[in-house]
């Protein structure tokens, strides 16, 4: 029996297309506060997987849902370049 075995893995492990693009680490560096607030709502979430959630992890949760989503606004404010007056979103 002979095998077929394809080299694309191999003419392909090297490209330059398979690495981010300056604009593409820039776009990550710019959406790291909402990933780093979105990882710290998960993990509120996930101490309470496995029995009920205390009136601190109810408190914890709530405190990591409302950064996110001031991250979320913070991204969106920068990325449209206005601000509404007095802060609000």
């Amino acid at each position: 029996m002979s095998h077929i075995v394809t080299v694309q893995d191999v003419v392909t492990a090297f490209a330059d297309f398979m690495e981010p693009t300056d604009a593409e680490l820039d776009a990550i560096e710019q959406e790291m506060p909402v990933i780093l607030a979105d990882v710290d709502l998960l993990d509120a979430h996930i101490v309470t997987l496995d029995r009920t959630p205390t009136e601190v992890d109810d408190r914890r949760i709530r405190r990591a849902r409302r950064r996110a989503l001031a991250a979320r606004v913070a991204l969106v404010n920068r990325a449209t370049g206005t601000s509404l007056p007095g802060g609000a979103a």
